[in-house]
């Protein structure tokens, strides 16, 4: 009799001792759930508490965990991915665009005089008219806009239109004027260059490190403005299917801003700052509680963009011999920067673009690792932003270095109607080389660079697998060969961002203990043809297991 009350007495003590297994928050069913891991299928649920991936499995099992509270989501046929992650854009620029004048779709000087006339009605006598997105490329006029095309139009009216790449302003003259640029320059600013035509005169063209000049024509947005303006930009991008964004360039100022609209909710985006390099020891590094607001990166420029011909070449460009791009850089105060981030554990995520530009790069990089005493253990996981135009001897050193490409997709896309009249044949050979890097062991954070482009993770997939333009066109000296797998481009925007961002413990995949980060396409990705990719809708958009976003 003792045995046996003993017995029930140990099974007692041991219900008692046993974990309460908690019922999810949220489980995620019916719909076909592509986990990101390796050689395993889809799976039809997943559930989610306090912010984690509990289980991932068939619906019917995962239903039988629900609790009374349990949020239970039919996802209705939706194709659900890991948080896709926008490893490269501006998202203030984001915001700016929903509410400046909105060049992109602009199809000829002829209609960018003409649309810019009809805004400049719209606005008080005297105000700054400011636009961006137009890009000259695909233009019947084959030129850049001038200063008189604008004037035509504007008047008196300081005006000034940035170039869908960032890197380059078409300003008129009343712009020019207050900016100090009426006449002939006597010199170029370093790392820039003022456009001038025959005459020794400006044309109204500026780029990169020329465009400062303009700065006393801004007005510094109020924190109110600044805050709304991120709203706009985080908005967009969930309502897109980003999950996440490492934002770039982004002023330290910024930051307690961020970190407060994170805070109070308004944001609703997993968010990766690199703060701009002259803002290094303004002490903006650091997360929020959540970490949904991380600062812990430094974006440097080594040159311009190769639509505007500020992208570093080793020779000079095919189409205007006079110009090897220009140099933003300087070595030793660079080196000196990067040191100092190296030694303070910061990421430093340089842009580079042109071949010289990557070469130069990787050389400093290279320098500043050499020079570390622990070098043979850091994990500093540094990166090239945009690595568009490579010497094939330099692909191998991205993996060689441990150095990370942040590469954009819709660049290729677009770049290559013009990119072989600027640099010809031979050097495409290493333009746009995703392929050729992820065979050299190398990590491609895929990303989008809005809204130097639409930000649209379907053109940037799509892009990526197809290599095609968004009519489904390519030209000679496109490279298909270029082109990725659908499982490598759902890394690109996945995992790979994941671990650019010192992160893949957390985010990338979707598995137990995990982040739970998800985007939902009304199509599978992983299969349909290439020309369907860019038919999907977006359906629904999760984050730290809250849903954000989702289509009506």
């Amino acid at each position: 009799m003792r045995k046996i009350v003993a017995a029930v007495a140990a099974l007692a003590l041991a219900a008692c001792n046993q974990q309460v297994v908690e019922a999810p928050d949220l489980i995620l069913h019916g719909g076909t759930i592509y986990t990101g891991l390796d050689n395993l299928p889809p799976v039809e649920a997943v559930s989610v508490r306090n912010g984690r991936v509990v289980a991932t499995g068939a619906s019917a099992d995962l239903l039988k965990t629900a609790g009374a509270k349990t949020e239970k989501v039919d996802l209705a046929g939706t194709f659900l991915y890991p948080g896709f992650t926008d490893a490269h854009a501006h998202l203030y620029g984001i915001g700016e665009r929903e509410t400046s004048l909105d060049l992109d779709e602009i199809k000829s000087i002829a209609e960018l005089v003409s649309v810019v006339g009809e805004a400049a009605k719209t606005l008080p006598a005297g105000q700054m008219l400011y636009g961006r997105g137009w890009i000259e490329t695909h233009y019947p006029e084959a030129r850049f806009p001038t200063r008189q095309d604008l004037d035509a139009v504007t008047g008196d009216r300081p005006t000034v239109l940035e170039r869908a790449d960032g890197h380059a302003v078409v300003a008129n003259t009343a712009a020019l004027k207050a900016a100090g640029i009426d006449g002939k320059p006597t010199s170029q600013p370093q790392g820039g260059r003022i456009e001038v035509d025959a005459a020794g005169l400006p044309t109204g063209m500026l780029i990169d490190n020329a465009m400062g000049a303009l700065a006393v024509l801004q007005t510094a947005p109020t924190e109110a403005q600044i805050d709304a303006t991120y709203e706009k930009g985080a908005a967009r991008e969930i309502s897109l299917g980003w999950t996440g964004v490492h934002s770039m360039s982004v002023p330290a100022s910024h930051v307690p801003r961020l970190n407060a609209l994170s805070d109070a909710g308004k944001l609703n985006l997993r968010i990766y700052n690199a703060i701009d390099g002259a803002d290094f020891d303004k002490n903006a590094f650091g997360e929020t509680a959540d970490k949904l607001v991380i600062t812990k990166a430094v974006k440097l420029y080594m040159d311009g963009a190769l639509g505007s011909r500020g992208a570093l070449l080793n020779e000079p460009y095919s189409d205007r011999p006079d110009t090897s791009g220009l140099e933003i850089a300087q070595e030793e105060p660079t080196l000196a920067l990067m040191k100092k981030a190296y030694d303070q554990n910061i990421q430093v995520c340089f842009h580079a673009i042109g071949d010289r530009g990557n070469q130069l790069v990787l050389d400093w990089m290279q320098k500043t690792f050499d020079a570390a005493s622990d070098k043979a253990t850091a994990d500093k996981r540094w990166r090239i932003e945009h690595a568009q135009i490579l010497r094939l001897e330099d692909v191998v050193r991205f993996h060689d270095m441990g150095v990370i490409a942040s590469m954009q997709p819709s660049h290729a896309i677009g770049d290559l109607y013009f990119a072989p009249s600027r640099i010809g044949p031979r050097r495409l050979l290493g333009g746009y080389a995703w392929r050729s890097l992820i065979d050299a062991g190398a990590i491609i954070a895929g990303g989008s660079d809005a809204p130097v482009e639409q930000g649209d993770p379907r053109i940037e997939f799509y892009a990526a697998v197809a290599r095609r333009d968004l009519q489904g066109n390519s030209g000679l000296d496109w490279h298909p060969e270029q082109a990725v797998t659908r499982a490598e481009a759902l890394k690109m925007f996945t995992i790979w961002p994941a671990y650019a961002s010192f992160r893949e413990a957390d985010l990338g995949t979707i598995e137990p203990g995990k982040l739970a980060d998800f985007t939902g396409f009304t199509g599978d990705l992983m299969t349909i043809p290439d020309d369907q990719i860019l038919k999907v809708d977006p359906a629904i958009t999760v984050v730290n297991g809250k849903i954000v976003w989702r289509r009506t």
